[in-house]
């Protein structure tokens, strides 16, 4: 079944059918996709929002950063604007849909060589459609004793994407941005930019050192619309030669605060090296059971309710994951000290438990959270504050008071990265269900508010705020974004709208 397109806006039908049939020329017709039943999966998104306010006018795929250039020619010459997406699984945040009804999407999931893995300087350069699942598949098949990082998503989603929207995982690599090094990025009007060393004829050095000479430009392409990202260099983390993973629960919610204090100094001083995860009673319910089979009353699930259960299973109120690396001569002192400063601080250690998600183990065990009500409804809070232990009890008591006022549950797994702390909350809720729907947007909403009026801001928003969170950061950085796309994309074709960026 064919219908109209969305067209983008300031573009008439007629032309916008000859941007379709310059498309076709550059890619070919097969990658050029029209139709809404083809668009379906391009429309689906997990936030409580209309789809169709986010609708694609359609959807070019190329295959070569030639392809790239030939399409932004397309899109300069007829004025309309294109959506990137590495293989589009942005689940909780809009997934594929563009922020701004009207846009082409473009798929670069064809874009999706393995360029280079160095073994001896541990770095690998790929392309944005490359997944987790296709380079961890590399490495083992080629006995490639490097480990990678990945995000709750893991096997689906691609490291170029997730890196470019500052994502994370639970290693010691667990800063994705942080661990690129070197980026080939096409600009608007068709130049191929190469930050860093890349710049260099024939660089020897592109993903080994970030910063090359003069500005640092690879930041400005995150979050952004200044560019299309069609190489990322990565650095990967050495396998090991142990580990030991360790839990530790706290059987009172308020021992949030305890638990940040303690594990602040380890992280920053690298006792415990990774990022780990600190997991409430409700988060981890959702990996064992339903809402359902816990309570069927109105409002929030009663939190005495939840923590009977999770006590029954030998966890707590909060539960702490974090892993220990390396030979047993260097596991074992720091064993002792962490084991003694949970201890001290009231928790229960458990060491030598299993977490995948720490090892190198890929698994879509993390949207298990969606059977927790059904429906398919995810939304991402993602505030940051500062790692103590005051701030961490602020933001827990905040978030759970709103959400109750809403009915939802407070499903909340922060991780803590040194210095901050992304206190991060699932909202889940059955998106089939106008009134829950209702809930989790008004919620979503006041949180983002109430968060911002105590001096918390998000680091990722859906795109369905994308606007709203570019006013809390402020004028000048609004301004200083407007000039940026003003000089690198003066026809606005790039993504319109993303992360509140507009001309």
């Amino acid at each position: 079944m064919s219908t109209q397109p969305v067209l983008p806006q300031g573009v008439s039908a007629a032309e916008f059918a000859r941007a379709i049939a310059a498309f076709r020329k550059v890619v070919g017709d097969e990658f050029v996709i029209t139709a809404s039943d083809r668009l379906l999966p391009y429309r689906k998104i997990m936030i409580p929002a209309d789809e169709n306010e986010f609708a694609p006018s359609g959807v070019v795929a190329p295959a070569s950063v030639e392809e790239v250039q030939g399409v932004l020619a397309v899109c300069n010459q007829f004025k309309v604007p294109v959506w990137p997406i590495s293989t589009g699984r942005n689940f909780g945040y809009g997934s594929a849909s563009p922020a701004t009804r009207g846009q082409m999407i473009l798929d670069l999931k064809r874009m999706n060589r393995i360029l280079e893995v160095d073994p001896v300087l541990c770095t690998a350069l790929v392309e944005p459609g490359v997944t987790y699942q296709q380079l961890h598949d590399y490495l083992r098949e080629r006995d490639i004793p490097l480990w990678l990082d990945f995000p709750g998503p893991g096997p689906i989603v691609s490291p170029v994407g997730n890196t470019l929207e500052r994502g994370g995982g639970n290693t010691p690599y667990g800063d994705h941005f942080g661990n690129a090094c070197g980026m080939e990025v096409v600009l608007a009007n068709g130049q191929v930019l190469r930050t860093g060393m890349g710049s260099i004829p024939n660089s020897t050095s592109w993903q080994v050192f970030k910063y090359g000479y003069g500005p640092y430009l690879d930041g400005i392409f995150t979050q952004s619309n200044f560019g299309i990202v069609t190489k990322l260099g990565m650095w990967l983390m050495p396998k090991p030669a142990g580990y030991t993973t360790v839990m530790v629960t706290y059987d009172d919610p308020e021992q949030i605060g305890v638990a940040v204090d303690t594990i602040r100094p380890l992280r920053i001083d690298t006792t415990i090296q990774n990022v780990g995860v600190m997991a409430n009673e409700a988060i981890v319910l959702t990996g064992m059971k339903r809402r359902a089979d816990l309570y069927q009353g109105a409002g929030a699930v009663p939190q005495d309710l939840m923590l009977s259960e999770v006590r029954k299973m030998g966890l707590g109120a909060w539960n702490v994951f974090f892993t220990l690396y390396g030979t047993d001569k260097q596991i074992a002192p720091n064993l002792e000290i962490v084991t003694e400063a949970f201890s001290k601080s009231g928790g229960k250690v458990i060491p030598g438990i299993h977490d995948g998600s720490q090892v190198n183990e890929l698994s879509l065990s993390s949207f298990s959270l969606l059977n927790w009500v059904g429906g398919g409804g995810l939304y991402w809070f993602a505030p940051v504050s500062p790692a103590r232990g005051t701030d961490a009890i602020r933001q827990m008591h905040l978030a759970r008071s709103i959400l109750a006022d809403h009915g939802m549950d407070y499903l909340s797994a922060p991780t803590l990265n040194g210095r901050d702390l992304h206190h991060l909350v699932a909202m889940v809720f059955d998106r089939n269900d106008p009134d829950a729907s209702k809930r989790a947007k008004a919620c979503y909403g006041k949180l983002v508010t109430e968060f911002g009026k105590q001096g918390y801001g998000l680091y990722r928003v859906a795109i369905d705020y994308m606007d709203q969170m570019a006013q809390i950061y402020g004028k000048t950085n609004r301004d200083v974004n407007r000039s940026i796309k003003r000089a690198l994309d003066p026809n606005g074709i790039l993504a319109p709208g993303k992360s509140g960026i507009h001309l």
